[in-house]
């Protein structure tokens, strides 16, 4: 009588959908160029990868006909797709260049001569440190220009210009229309500032923020009140944790979070928006809402966050994958994060080639994929020995780490060596500052005593964050000197393989 044959009881092996990958980053190569071209020459790219994949199209018909290999039939497709996300960057980035660079307001730039611009303010206005000792402050104020008068000239402009002017800058409010005179000068190649206008007079309001961002702000402006009571790191980083604002952050608290490697904490991302999402879904199926009420309800709530912290790039790359999720929940699909990165990543560089070049969104990818990609394997690996809410603790910022430690290098050429504990210890804190903080937001209106206990538990959450920061940048060897330049980055990409295959790659001596 034959045996029966054993039953393998063990875990599916973890597999991830990377099909969408090299879509991604065929974009974000073509973003990257579009951006230094002329717009005909991205055209011409564009439609140098049209014709490839038509002739892959015809090729690929063929070989159906002949049994193609199965390599080919799975390779193919991946490659066309590529193809066509990066000549869609290529097209709508020639077209975006071509706008930006037509116009009186590149002439001026170009000649360095004065004129007035008017546009939306896209950013907060923020302060510049004296040049020199007794100089007057500066204010760095942020323009969506779409018009310029000179010399009796007026014409349309597209693309963002960069005000430095004197103090009375400072007072205008986001999302406001305003105008103000000065010098033009280019901005830097490949960067999505098209100019700066050094101005010396006052701004002029030519019409106020819409009504969606006076209620933002009055959000914002009652978190910092609410913060303002609160003391120490617990007052300076509510406002930071919860809506972005690090304006109240204090120097050495900044460098302690940078040593530590914390800083992404005070960092609208999507952490805040999957927090967000998660309380709102988890309220909605409480309440027996139907699905597509329940998306619904997601859907507005991350809406009004965007307009509560501003659509930064790395906010804007969080929303968009949200929104992908969301999608996936209302067509009933299971949750792809790593095909919904890879899409988002498209369709943003679609829409803004020049966020390839935004440090800010190339952490907030990186971190995302790392998170996607290695999380999981690491969470497996490590379940046995400390069980699944440890590991899975300690995978994320060890996953984070890995992946955004090489592009931070290039920015400063050390390594945080405690950032990897520093995160552990401040996970548990980061969901209620945030939570209890934009809660307290919610509530201050119309109930001032509500909101006042609710900062009270956001803020203690806040000076844990700090003091962790503190004690980690206070260590010894908190920052360990690396090589600088891109030979450093290379060697921290080879040392974090190497990690990563000893962390996560099982021996076979173990298996048995």
């Amino acid at each position: 009588m034959t045996p029966p044959e054993p039953v393998d009881d063990s875990d599916p092996p973890l597999t991830v959908d990377v099909r969408l990958l090299p879509a991604a980053v065929a974009a974000w190569i073509a973003a990257l160029v579009v951006v230094r071209v002329s717009p005909d020459a991205a055209l011409a790219g564009a439609a140098a990868g049209l014709v490839l994949v038509l002739g892959a199209l015809v090729v690929g018909r063929a070989g159906a006909r002949g049994r193609a290999p199965r390599l080919l039939q799975v390779v193919g497709p991946v490659l066309a797709l590529a193809l066509v996300a990066g000549s869609a960057v290529l097209g709508a980035g020639a077209g975006q260049t071509a706008a930006r660079a037509d116009g009186l307001l590149s002439v001026l730039a170009r000649e360095g001569s004065v004129g007035t611009v008017q546009g939306i303010v896209v950013a907060e206005p923020t302060v510049v440190p004296p040049a020199w000792p007794g100089a007057p402050e500066r204010v760095r104020c942020l323009l969506a220009v779409d018009r310029i008068t000179a010399g009796g000239r007026t014409s349309g402009a597209t693309g963002r210009v960069l005000v430095l002017g004197p103090s009375s800058w400072a007072s205008v409010p986001y999302g406001a229309r305003v105008s103000g005179a000065g010098r033009v000068h280019p901005g830097e190649p490949g960067s999505r500032t098209v100019a700066v206008l050094l101005s010396s007079g006052a701004p002029g309001v030519v019409r106020p923020p819409a009504g969606s961002d006076v209620a933002a702000a009055v959000f914002r402006d009652g978190i910092g009140a609410l913060a303002a009571r609160l003391p120490g790191d617990a007052g300076a980083l509510l406002a930071g944790v919860t809506v972005g604002d690090t304006s109240t952050v204090p120097a050495d608290l900044t460098a302690a979070l940078r040593t530590a490697g914390l800083t992404h904490v005070t960092a609208v991302s999507g952490a805040h928006f999957s927090l967000v999402a998660a309380l709102v879904l988890a309220l909605a199926s409480a309440l027996r809402l139907p699905r597509a009420a329940r998306v619904g309800l997601t859907v507005a709530a991350m809406a009004c966050m965007v307009l509560v912290v501003h659509p930064s790039p790395s906010v804007l790359r969080a929303a968009t994958m949200g929104l992908v999720a969301v999608l996936g929940i209302l067509l009933g699909r299971p949750h792809r994060a790593p095909a919904a990165l890879a899409a988002t990543v498209v369709v943003l560089l679609v829409a803004d080639p020049w966020l390839a070049g935004e440090l800010g969104f190339v952490l907030s990818v990186l971190a995302t994929g790392g998170l996607v990609l290695l999380g999981g394997p690491l969470a497996e690996r490590w379940t046995p020995t400390c069980g699944r809410p440890v590991a899975t603790a300690l995978a994320l910022p060890v996953a984070a780490q890995l992946v955004c430690a090489p592009v931070i290098l290039l920015l400063t050429p050390t390594v945080a060596l405690y950032a990897v504990p520093a995160n552990v210890l401040v996970a548990p804190a980061i969901a209620p500052a945030t939570v209890l903080g934009l809660a307290a937001g919610c509530v201050a209106p119309w109930w001032g005593a509500g909101a006042q206990v609710l900062s009270l538990g956001a803020g203690a959450a806040c000076w844990w964050i700090g003091a962790v920061a503190r004690v980690a940048a206070a260590a010894p060897g908190a920052q360990v000197a690396w090589v600088p330049g891109w030979a450093g980055v290379a060697l921290l990409i080879a040392a974090g393989g190497c990690a990563l295959r000893l962390l996560v790659v099982r021996r076979a001596s173990g298996r048995g």
